[in-house]
């Protein structure tokens, strides 16, 4: 299904889809997390606010149906969180643009890591971050802030398949 739609940065008409993007998935696969919840309810605080960014997939009609966070952890380490399409967009390739976009950004910001954490539970999404370079290291994370994370993995852009 060929859907129109943009990439952009986080604008304040779009701070309630990205809660509701991420909470649709967290509560169809998981449970929303207190993490997830004071992080999806006040990004301009614990992303935007900490040298983070948000990106979302803008559809014809300006809806949000696609989004991705790069949340700064501090000394040039970025937890690429927050990723998430609408399930009626999914398979589009909306989560591909929204990932090369998300690298593109991250290779600006002169960070020395990007890492994520996840679930085996989302083969899909794997895929899309192993294809893309993501390799998998021990988890859980040191410091994992996510109960559900039994994956993680950092970006190696020479490991890209």
């Amino acid at each position: 299904m060929a859907v129109d739609y943009r990439i952009v940065d986080f604008a304040p008409q779009w701070r309630d889809d990205f809660a509701r993007l991420n909470i649709d998935w967290l509560q169809r696969y998981f449970a929303v997390e207190a993490v997830d919840s004071r992080v999806l309810h006040d990004p301009e605080t614990h992303i935007l606010g900490h040298g983070g960014h948000i990106l979302f997939a803008i559809d014809a009609n300006e809806r949000a149906i696609g989004t991705v966070a790069l949340k700064h952890e501090g000394k040039g380490v970025y937890e690429l969180t927050k990723m998430a399409v609408e399930p009626g967009h999914q398979g589009a390739g909306i989560g591909r643009a929204l990932m090369m976009a998300v690298l593109r950004k991250y290779r600006g910001l002169d960070g020395r890591e990007l890492f994520l954490e996840s679930s085996s539970k989302l083969t899909p999404a794997l895929t899309l971050y192993e294809s893309v370079g993501f390799v998998h290291k021990p988890a859980p994370r040191p410091g994992s802030h996510y109960q559900r994370a039994d994956v993680h993995m950092v970006w190696e852009p020479d490991q890209a398949l």
